[in-house]
């Protein structure tokens, strides 16, 4: 074979491999811009928008595994949520320790309420010690065992988080919950008061620290956290559900 022809066949691909290779970036620089504009979106809570920037974005750089996480979120924010797991799950093939976007397809399986799976997430989040809220996956995982009805694992996960964040709500309202349901009442009422002390605005914690009070016969302290149910929270079915136990509380109180 001619040697000037192996010489030009090999230069002819060196070039072209520049080429692309500048093609690429040039791809690449272009997706993550458009990424950052529905990241903006995103904060702005108008996810019609994000979504729209994040798919132009995917078109341009397909493999960018923060751009998955963004999908999923953006996807979860519209109850997309196999979509959601799907992009999730790209992500961590991209980038398989990327902590934010394991931690976020657990979130997924919670919604899901595939229990077991959301629990594998979690377990291998909170054991990456470069992770920097692992009190949020404990917490998670305590959800998930509480929700399998495995209450000393629950209580066991909740307590881990709360010895990393000791004010931690969400950690404080599910080991109060997981007291109530195993019928450790005077734990309950410590654990979900002091979760309201540090979130009070979640109608949902004063319906279970109602149903603790009710539990311990404390029936004014009852009818106080339904009333600041439908304080928060006028006009719904919560709200309203607080309405008839106020109701029925004061009726028995006659009786």
């Amino acid at each position: 074979m001619n040697k000037n022809w192996l010489l030009y066949t090999g230069i002819v691909l060196f070039v072209f491999g520049v080429v692309s290779c500048a093609d690429n970036k040039l791809l690449k620089t272009q997706g993550e811009a458009r990424r950052a504009v529905g990241e903006a979106y995103m904060n702005q809570n108008d996810y019609t928008a994000s979504l729209n920037e994040l798919l132009e974005s995917e078109k341009l750089y397909p493999n960018d595994p923060h751009l998955h996480n963004d999908l999923g979120l953006v996807y979860m924010a519209k109850d997309r949520l196999q979509l959601a797991v799907d992009h999730f799950k790209k992500a961590v093939e991209l980038k398989p320790d990327y902590a934010p976007a394991i931690n976020n397809l657990g979130t997924a399986y919670l919604a899901l309420k595939d229990w077991d799976s959301a629990i594998v997430c979690f377990d291998k989040v909170y054991k990456n010690l470069l992770y920097a809220t692992p009190h949020y996956s404990l917490s998670n995982l305590g959800w998930a065992y509480y929700n399998k009805k495995e209450y000393s694992l629950a209580e066991k996960y909740y307590k881990e988080a709360l010895k990393l964040d000791t004010n931690f709500p969400i950690a404080l309202h599910g080991l109060g919950i997981t007291y109530l349901k195993t019928g450790n009442i005077s734990e309950a009422v410590i654990y979900l008061e002091k979760a309201i002390k540090y979130s009070p605005w979640y109608p949902e914690r004063y319906m279970d620290l109602s149903e603790a009070y009710i539990k311990l016969k404390q029936y004014d302290k009852a009818i106080g956290c339904y009333y600041k149910v439908i304080e928060i929270s006028p006009d719904n079915d919560l709200s309203a559900q607080a309405q008839k136990e106020i109701s029925r509380l004061k009726a028995d109180k006659h009786e």
